[in-house]
């Protein structure tokens, strides 16, 4: 989402050389021997390709392509792959789009989950489960808001399915980003951030982030956060806005 008038890997080069980690969405149209090659070290990546929590069919093609992204994760060491509550298209909307979900849904995507979890510990890689938001970005979407992640993720209870807490879909859907970070810290595996609105840098939006990375210290978190957001201008200039934010 930075330096995206450079080629992919060239991004990443670049990335790496400013001295931040890596993330990347669907590593199927990515040359990650090349990535690899960059010496970049990377933190996530997409986790499965289709699929979906509840039903047979789509949580048979989860778990297989999540099998698939293993695979991949192997190649650039990543060691986090990220999962949404059911499969996305090219413009990030449902494949099938849900406005309701039912018990007997919570109890699937559970038991999905709890699959997923398995598979993570199998080969040493944690998944991750990131809410979104339905009013702006991923309408439709089940299991989206930060409060359905954290009661799967609670439910599963493995530390090979963990959080990935993205502020700036919290912060459209619900707010209060200092309490979501504090009840949801044991179960969190990564933070993800941008400013509202626009999905930008710290700085450019109504989040108070210096705020939030006092919490987070105060609270001992010692992960990664993560900018997932469009660069307002430079990207340089983006991304050291972004650092600025979170050093205490």
């Amino acid at each position: 989402m930075t330096f995206t008038e450079l080629p992919f890997v060239e991004r990443v080069g670049r990335i790496h050389e400013l001295g931040f980690l890596v993330e990347i969405w669907d590593w199927s149209t990515k040359d990650l021997g090349a990535l690899a090659a960059t010496g970049a070290a990377f933190s996530s990546m997409t986790g499965y390709l289709q699929g979906d929590l509840t039903t047979e069919d789509g949580a048979q093609a989860l778990l297989s392509t999540a099998e698939q992204s293993l695979v991949a994760a192997e190649i650039i060491d990543s060691p986090r792959l990220n999962l949404h509550g059911t499969g996305l298209d090219g413009r990030g909307l449902p494949v099938v789009p849900r406005t309701s979900v039912s018990g007997a849904d919570w109890v699937a995507a559970v038991r999905t989950l709890e699959r997923i979890a398995a598979l993570g510990e199998k080969h040493g890689r944690v998944f991750t489960l990131e809410n979104l938001n339905t009013a702006v970005d991923h309408p439709g979407t089940p299991f989206a808001t930060a409060k359905d992640t954290i009661a799967l993720v609670g439910a599963v209870g493995s530390p090979y399915l963990r959080l990935n807490l993205d502020l700036y879909h919290a912060q459209i859907g619900e707010g209060n980003l200092i309490d979501l970070v504090t009840t949801a810290l044991p179960l969190i595996g990564e933070i993800q951030v941008a400013d509202v609105p626009g999905r930008r840098e710290p700085g450019t939006g109504e989040i108070n982030f210096p705020a939030i990375a006092r919490a987070l210290g105060d609270l001992g978190y010692e992960g990664v956060v993560a900018l997932e957001g469009w660069a307002s201008g430079d990207p340089v200039a983006a991304v050291e806005a972004f650092r600025s934010a979170f050093t205490l």
